[in-house]
């Protein structure tokens, strides 16, 4: 297991890291997304499938629990357990089938389905922080007054399996 921080000052920031993903992440690989609402789950998820060449709209799938892109070698599937209430509906809806060799699954709130996924090969967990390196610029997005605290997405990224650890080692 190997766990990186990512101070991300803002949304550009998330959007590179999504990018740099998008370089590194490919089939069969399974990622987890933990976070607050707001923290920029779904900010990272677009940025990705941006980057993989996705021209389309890219809509959550808050409601539909899943929504599928098919690469052309493989598809990435996005999951949002947020309003994944019921265990049977796994189980029904044929979830279990998407986690192949030949797809990357992207998991939003993937405590809603505890002990039904498969492990993470990586696993982000997104929260708001301070910054602890160089201060961000007005031209950042940040306040000018030094009085006002620098709030920023930071992102605690896990390797659960070798093929996660290669990925992370990429994003370092």
């Amino acid at each position: 297991m190997k766990t990186i921080r990512i101070e991300c000052p803002n949304e550009a920031a998330t959007r590179s890291v999504g990018e740099k993903l998008a370089q590194h992440a490919c089939a069969p690989l399974c990622i987890t997304l933990s976070g607050p609402l707001g923290a920029g789950k779904s900010a990272l998820v677009r940025a990705y499938l941006r980057a993989l060449g996705v021209t389309g709209p890219i809509k959550s799938p808050s409601y539909a629990l899943v929504e599928p892109y098919n690469l052309s070698n493989y598809s990435v599937y996005h999951f949002d357990f947020y309003r994944f209430f019921d265990q049977n509906e796994w189980v029904e809806s044929g979830f279990r089938d998407y986690f192949d060799e030949q797809a990357v699954c992207l998991v939003e709130w993937p405590e809603k389905a505890a002990g039904l996924l498969p492990l993470a090969d990586l696993a982000f967990e997104l929260a708001y922080g301070s910054m602890t390196g160089p201060a961000p610029t007005p031209a950042d997005g940040f306040p000018a007054s030094p009085d006002e605290p620098t709030t920023v997405r930071i992102m605690t990224v896990t390797a659960h399996t070798e093929r996660g650890k290669q990925v992370l080692d990429h994003l370092i």
